[in-house]
């Protein structure tokens, strides 16, 4: 099985939609634009938000096991995935990618 590193690459905020549609909530994403993880097939990585492992955790596991060119080239790397979080109000993007 491969692993795969998962980078966040950016993270949004919706603050109108939070206003206007959002109880106030104390707590969010701990996650940093920069920040990687490494993942050893199915298990989420430590420090991980499992709001975002629900959606990043289908492709995770596809690559490790050898999958490739998710939607008929859509990535140009065919041995990687650009996934966001399912958080409408503050979604994170993050680069998935098979490390050697």
């Amino acid at each position: 099985m491969k692993k795969v590193k998962i980078t966040v690459m950016r993270k949004a905020r919706y603050d109108d939609l939070i206003e206007k549609y959002e109880n106030p909530i104390e707590h969010a994403c701990d996650l940093l634009e920069g920040q990687t993880f490494i993942c050893e097939g199915w298990q989420k990585p430590e420090g991980f938000c499992d709001s975002a492992w629900e959606s990043v955790s289908p492709f995770v596991m596809a690559l490790a096991h050898g999958g490739t060119d998710f939607y008929d080239g859509w990535m140009k790397n065919p041995r990687s995935a650009m996934i966001s979080c399912n958080d409408g109000f503050r979604p994170v993007s993050f680069l998935l990618e098979v490390l050697e």
